[in-house]
């Protein structure tokens, strides 16, 4: 009797095939599982910057080169042309108001003052001879006047006499009438008399003020040549210390060149250039300062020009007293301020920002063994710190290096490179 062989149901070859292919789906999944994790990348913590975020004051401030300068400049440019006679003073030199500091030579000007006053001279010899000239005709007038006022009061009393006479039947009427006429001929002729005399005062007043009026504006003119002649003397305006002197004798000077500047001595101040991004940020009375010497010194800001050239252009004045020894043409390295000194959560400037735009960092875990990306938010900043608004707290350890190729990456693992 035969016995049916029961036939297996997991081969050698079947077990063999079934493990192959649950491998491979172990090896599948593992890459899947492992690829859709976050990248991970091996770093030498030396490579790297690992800093703590502290909580302190902080300050938004910029800073900038400033450039010591008096407290006022005066500009000499000459008023006059003409040939360098003299230098009187050396470049440097301390000046008083008033102290002559070049004397120009200009022949022309010379000349013209020279025929101005001549022409003064005449003008007044002219007017004294048409005064003297008036005053004889007015007295030959007056001279003339009299006679008639004398005629006039014979011709008066004779017609008076002569209206009794007649009325008395003692003379004929044709010497009565005689005497009348040459009365009242003599009234007329008075009065003619006396308005001619009038008219003729009112016109020599006139003459005599248009002459004085022609004489006055020539003396104003000759004022003005003699000014332009003391001109010529180029005179310090202020007390202070002459530079940039340039003039030599001999070298002819137009007018209007510049040859130099005064500079006053009793005060300094700090010019500098803003970038103009920050040109909606500044305002008189802004804060900066500075250290020397181991001291610091405040600043404020004065006059903000509205000119913009290669930035923003401020002049700042100290408060107190300025530093001992500090000298015209230094620079200084100013602080300043764009906000008042407030408390916050600081973060150290450092390249990671170039990578993250201030939305994440890498964030050390305790044990120092990772470094993973944390969702940030920064607020304002000065040259050494970040604020943090959001995503980080006192005592927490970032990374504030450049993330230069790690940008892509999820986690840092922090491993010392093996000797």
């Amino acid at each position: 009797m035969d016995v049916p062989i029961q036939k297996k149901t997991w081969t050698l070859r079947k077990l063999l095939l079934s493990g192959g292919v649950i491998l491979v789906l172990a090896l599948l999944a593992a890459s899947y599982f492992s690829t859709a994790g976050p990248s991970k990348l091996n770093v030498d913590p030396e490579r790297i910057t690992i800093s703590e975020v502290t909580k302190g004051s902080f300050q938004e401030f910029i800073p900038i080169d400033g450039t010591v300068m008096p407290i006022k400049t005066i500009y000499l440019d000459a008023t006059e042309g003409g040939t360098v006679k003299s230098v009187l003073v050396e470049d440097g030199a301390t000046l008083t108001p008033g102290q002559p500091i070049i004397q120009l030579a200009n022949t022309d000007l010379q000349l013209e003052m020279v025929n101005r006053e001549t022409a003064v001279f005449d003008l007044m010899n002219n007017l004294q001879n048409t005064r003297n000239l008036m005053q004889q005709n007015r007295i030959q007038q007056l001279n003339q006047f009299a006679d008639v006022e004398y005629r006039l009061k014979e011709a008066k009393r004779i017609y008076e006499l002569n209206k009794t006479l007649y009325e008395q039947k003692v003379i004929s009427k044709q010497e009565f009438t005689e005497s009348q006429n040459n009365y009242q001929y003599q009234v007329r002729k008075r009065l003619l008399t006396q308005q001619t005399l009038k008219q003729d005062s009112a016109a020599m007043r006139q003459q005599i003020n248009q002459m004085q009026e022609s004489v006055g504006r020539m003396q104003s003119n000759l004022a003005l040549m003699h000014k332009k002649m003391d001109d010529l003397t180029i005179k310090a305006p202020v007390a202070g210390r002459i530079t940039s002197l340039n003039a030599e004798i001999g070298e002819s000077i137009s007018r209007g060149q510049r040859i130099g500047q005064v500079d006053m001595l009793n005060g300094l101040k700090v010019r500098a250039n803003i970038d103009e991004y920050y040109i909606s940020r500044i305002f008189p009375g802004q804060k900066g300062e500075f250290t020397l010497d181991g001291k610091r010194y405040e600043l404020s800001v004065k006059k903000i020009y509205t000119q913009i050239n290669k930035g923003l252009q401020v002049d700042m004045e100290f408060v107190g007293v300025a530093p001992q020894g500090i000298r015209r043409g230094q620079t200084l390295q100013v602080r300043l301020a764009l906000s008042d000194q407030t408390r916050a959560v600081l973060v150290p400037k450092g390249g990671f920002n170039q990578k993250t735009g201030g939305n994440w960092i890498f964030k050390v875990n305790e044990s120092g063994t990772k470094a993973y990306k944390a969702d940030i938010r920064l607020g304002r900043q000065n040259p050494e710190y970040y604020e943090v608004l959001e995503g980080l707290k006192p005592g927490d350890k970032v990374v504030t290096s450049s993330y230069e190729g790690y940008e892509d990456m999820g986690e840092l693992v922090l491993k010392e490179k093996q000797e």
